[in-house]
């Protein structure tokens, strides 16, 4: 398979490369590697000026009467906000936080006026002035200013009946009222969609596997008895899994089969089984059902056997109720807590974790992250006929899902938002997506728009060293059916600190996954199909927050679909494999020079140092080891400086036909009209995505085995490093022919003196970081 010559020029290559800056974070310039300690170190400083307006007493009525419907209006040059009216109270209370961008203030003075609601022009009953200079400044951890009463005045300065309390200050985006204030830069958004622009954390829910092993079935009673082929049908939400037919076709079958579901706590929707008989080809009868409540199942948390149970089976007769009789079903039923629930891909993935807080260690360091900005988003056309970019960042990492506040109208918004979380394992990933806010205009009711995709970075943990701060713009690519487009960039700041250095090394020798995925592995099959449920459990229980993330978000930072066959994938996955065995290739070429005496000093050499090696077989190994240990040293200046980022070669978005990208983002099952090439296709696409992932999967292996001494995981490569250097100095004085008879005697070891763990050298191999989250 030729590669394809790339057809974008060097400017272009540079254009989607990462790019390193240096902000003022936390108020001053930091240089590479200085380390942060002030709040929201990871940040620029935004500079606001806060009003708390927080309420009133004593305000005169109408028409000399005791009420009114006071409001409150804060005016700072051409930015006014406005508290919600309150009727017919003269001692309303508000509670309400107003923040001005203090980089957009057009006056030094600063109105906070109360008026009274009327249905024409509304009566105006007094005012609070400010000057700006006087205004003090508040930085956390400094407690909250204390408000105060102030008396109100008229148009002329003379005092009128009335008082205001306030608290007015001028403070950061650290201020713990920046998050619920209204914010001058989304004075034009309406009431409705206020929500949906603020900043907020979620929680993913808490995931478990809930595994159903059907036994059998016993007195059944169909109407034709000589139709027996009966199947169980078990149902969780919208999720409906089905056994296949027993061997033997009588009214009381056995299947001794599993089904498993990902189930949510709370758990809010009960297990359905039915038993159904196909009578006809399209017509079943259901011969009896139970509901069964997850609450009232056993939770395992390792291996250990669970008891079985026999459960009546109802039946819907008519129009009566539920009618008991003699059919049951036998049943296992349990939720397994000692698995890790993929909800995203195994390659991406931002946690190991069980689902049983029981069998968590604790963590081993924080990670730090600050959204600063982004610049030149690509201006989308909006309702009105007008064209901006209403952006915003969502970050994923573990259980915990953040969203920044929505920048209105403006192709380089800066956020300046820093979150933390805490890291329990370096080899996992943090994705962070940026999104076009569609629901800005009517509220959550605007017209069945979804949010645009601008682009994601994703971050390897372990590919970062600990205590530094990286400062880098990373470009953000979208590939769709048209090909790759750069919609912008994003300036992001990263910091993984660790607690300790010595619990961060031992990890790396413990199994990757949870005990459970090797006592008790699960198919490829059952992978997929619980994935699929995960993802969608997580988007439908984050849709229902408020405000709500919507589905095509949490679908794009899950990276549903990758799976899915891809000509273009596959043809990346092929030159990844290439490039892995270009090493072993051009060793093969040296020895043929060898052989063939193209350089006879260089041959002559070989000759005496297999001489020596042949007289003196015991220097073989160190050899090996000191000749890997110079390998990793000269290439540690070479090393990467920053974390790696999406490859636009590695993934070859811009060397494929048209009609490929049609085909990789064309719908499952296809949307071709033919029935019969409907199936074909299907059928190819379907084989050909587990070839694609058996070549990924050769090609991270290779790619792994590279990185022992890429010093592309600075821990992992100094451990090699170490351990070179130490078998190099033991193989000094351990014969050869030991080591060998040790390691046969340990290869054909009994089965009793071995263990189902994963050893600790295939542990240490499995963690070491690959290309594959560089790809699209």
């Amino acid at each position: 398979m030729p590669r394809p010559a790339p057809n974008q020029s060097s400017a272009r290559e540079d254009d989607y490369s990462l790019k390193e800056t240096s902000p003022n974070l936390g108020g001053g310039r930091v240089s590479r590697g200085d380390k942060l300690t002030t709040a929201f170190d990871l940040v620029e400083q935004m500079h606001y000026l806060y009003v708390r307006v927080v309420k009133a007493k004593e305000l005169p009525g109408k028409d000399g009467s005791e009420s009114c419907d006071p409001y409150v209006e804060v005016k700072v040059g051409n930015f006014k906000g406005f508290t919600k009216h309150i009727e017919k109270k003269s001692n309303p209370v508000w509670s309400q936080v107003f923040a001005f961008s203090k980089d957009r203030l057009q006056s030094p003075f600063i109105e906070v006026s109360v008026k009274d609601k009327n249905g024409g022009k509304d009566d105006f009953m007094g005012v609070v002035l400010f000057d700006l200079h006087d205004v003090p400044r508040r930085v956390p951890p400094d407690s909250p200013l204390a408000p105060q009463w102030y008396r109100l005045e008229d148009r002329k300065g003379s005092k009128v009946k009335g008082e205001l309390m306030l608290a007015v200050w001028i403070g950061t985006q650290a201020d713990e009222s920046f998050t619920e204030a209204w914010q001058s830069d989304a004075a034009g958004v309406s009431v409705e969609a206020l929500a949906s622009i603020r900043a907020k954390v979620y929680v993913s829910p808490k995931l478990w596997y809930s595994r159903v092993n059907v036994i059998q079935a016993q007195d059944l009673v169909p109407s034709d008895r000589t139709r027996n082929e009966v199947y169980v049908k078990a149902a969780l939400g919208t999720i409906v899994l089905r056994t296949r037919f027993p061997q033997t076709r009588t009214i009381n079958p056995f299947w001794n089969e599993d089904l498993m579901f990902v189930a949510s706590e709370p758990f809010e929707e009960p297990l359905v089984l039915s038993v159904e008989n196909r009578v006809a080809a399209n017509k079943e009868e259901t011969l009896g059902k139970c509901m069964i409540s997850l609450h009232d199942v056993e939770r395992r948390l390792e291996n250990r056997p669970v008891s079985a149970k026999w459960f009546n089976l109802e039946k819907m007769s008519g129009e009566q109720k539920e009618v008991k009789f003699s059919s049951r079903i036998h049943l296992r039923i349990c939720l397994d807590g000692g698995y890790h629930v993929l909800d995203e891909a195994t390659h991406f993935s931002t946690d190991f974790r069980p689902t049983m807080k029981h069998l968590w260690k604790p963590s081993i360091g924080v990670l730090e992250l600050g959204i600063i900005d982004a610049h030149d988003l690509l201006l989308k056309e909006k309702k009105g006929g007008r064209r901006n970019t209403d952006a915003y960042c969502v970050a994923k990492y573990g259980q915990k899902w953040i969203r920044t506040r929505t920048i209105i109208d403006s192709s380089s918004p800066r956020w300046n938002e820093q979150y933390t979380w805490e890291v329990f394992d370096p080899c996992t990933v943090i994705t962070v997506g940026v999104f076009d806010n569609s629901r800005l205009q009517g509220g959550d009711k605007a017209a069945g728009s979804k949010d645009t995709i601008i682009g994601k970075v994703r971050i390897r943990l372990s590919t970062l060293e600990t205590g530094r701060v990286y400062t880098h713009s990373y470009p953000l690519l979208v590939l769709d059916s048209s090909g790759l487009k750069k919609m912008g960039e994003i300036q992001l700041s990263v910091k993984f600190s660790c607690s300790s250095l010595l619990n961060l090394l031992n990890v790396y020798a413990q199994p990757l996954l949870p005990r459970m995925h090797y006592v008790q592995p699960l198919s490829m099959y059952q992978v997929d199909s619980l994935r699929h449920q995960a993802t969608k459990i997580v988007s439908a229980r984050l849709g229902r927050a408020e405000p709500p993330l919507r589905k095509e978000v949490v679908e794009y930072m899950l990276d549903v679909g990758s799976n899915m066959f891809s000509m273009r994938r596959s043809k990346a996955n092929y030159y990844r494999i290439i490039e892995v065995i270009s090493d072993l290739k051009m060793a093969l070429k040296w020895f043929d020079e060898i052989c063939l005496w193209k350089n006879p000093f260089t041959t002559v050499l070989i000759h005496i140092l297999f001489l020596l090696l042949a007289l003196f077989p015991e220097l073989i190994l160190p050899l090996v080891f000191f000749y890997l240990l110079v390998i990793g040293l000269w290439r540690y200046r070479r090393r990467l400086r920053h974390p790696p980022h999406m490859e636009v070669k590695l993934s070859l978005p811009d060397t494929v036909f048209p009609d490929e990208l049609e085909e990789e983002f064309d719908s499952f099952p296809t949307s071709q009209q033919a029935e019969i090439l409907k199936i074909r296709y299907d059928r190819v696409r379907s084989v050909a995505s587990r070839i694609q992932t058996l070549m990924g999967d050769l090609a991270t292996q290779g790619e792994r085995l590279q990185a022992l001494l890429s010093w592309r995981d600075p821990r992992a490569t100094a451990l090699c490093m170490i351990f070179c250097l130490t078998a190099g100095i033991l193989f000094l004085f351990i014969p050869f022919r030991v080591f060998a008879v040790l390691v046969v005697l340990y290869v054909l070891r009994h089965p009793r003196l071995r263990q189902r763990m994963p050893s600790v050298p295939l542990s240490f191999f499995k963690r070491l970081p690959a290309r594959t989250d560089s790809m699209f």
